[in-house]
């Protein structure tokens, strides 16, 4: 009988790891890669999304072959990941538009301070269940369109897609500029501002604080949906068709 699997690719702040569970839920193999802490400036805290990205098919490849693991024995894949750590790519190239914006980058302190001034910190916690803080996605989406030329063009040709780790590698995983699926679960989603806690979807009153247009934004999915996100590409790591079952924020996963 053919053993089965399943797959978690584990995104985090310093490494990224790919793990295989057997059928009881015992972590069997695994890989883990750290990627670099890049600090353009004190306070700034970014990553390279190309070295993510690359670092996940490592795993994956590294797994699969030092186990003699074929793709027809992974049941699903799920992605946990650094939550509010943010960025733009292009969908036509498949091309970050500028690094990743870490979750402890404070770049935005003067627009929090702004935001602030008018109702204190808890201003939207009653829609987003949030504090206005430079923590969270949604401020560090008004930076990237107020401070790259690069991000502000393509958002005015219509290139542009936002969004967390998740969204990033699921879109790659599931085919990139190729068809790839643009989505995030609601536990990132609710690390952005952006989202209402009551209907689970963008809000457009909290889009328009920010000056993030809602068509950049990726689809708001269950974590765990009742049909996959999409599929791995065949010429991709897994070296064929996976699917991709689940996303969860690391704290939310913990």
């Amino acid at each position: 009988m053919q053993q089965k699997f399943i797959a978690s690719i584990d995104q985090g702040t310093t490494s990224t790891r790919f793990i295989l569970f057997d059928q009881s839920g015992t972590p069997v193999f695994s890989h883990q890669i750290e990627h670099r802490q890049i600090f353009p400036k004190p306070g700034w805290v970014e990553h390279d999304p190309i070295e993510i990205w690359e670092n996940t098919r490592k795993c994956v490849m590294a797994v699969l072959s030092d186990n003699n693991v074929r793709h027809e024995e992974i049941t699903a894949v799920g992605i946990t990941n650094q939550r509010e750590t943010t960025m733009a790519w292009d969908r036509t190239t498949g091309l970050p538009l500028y690094n990743a914006i870490v979750w402890q980058d404070t770049r935005t302190a003067d627009l929090v301070s702004e935001l602030s001034k008018n109702g204190g910190p808890d201003r939207f916690r009653e829609k987003t269940g949030l504090p206005v803080a430079t923590y969270f996605a949604g401020t560090k989406m008004h930076w990237l369109l107020n401070n790259s030329k690069d991000v502000a063009d393509a958002v005015a040709d219509g290139r542009a897609f936002f969004g967390t780790m998740d969204s990033w590698i699921v879109w790659k995983l599931t085919g990139g500029r190729d068809g790839g699926s643009f989505v995030t679960d609601v536990t990132n989603a609710s690390r952005t501002m952006l989202m209402d806690l009551n209907s689970l979807q963008w809000d457009q009153e909290m889009l328009d604080v920010f000056g993030v247009p809602a068509d950049v934004l990726p689809e708001i999915v269950p974590s765990v949906p009742s049909e996959p996100y999409g599929y791995t590409r065949k010429d991709g790591a897994f070296g064929g068709a996976v699917p991709v079952c689940g996303i969860l924020g690391d704290q939310q996963a913990a």
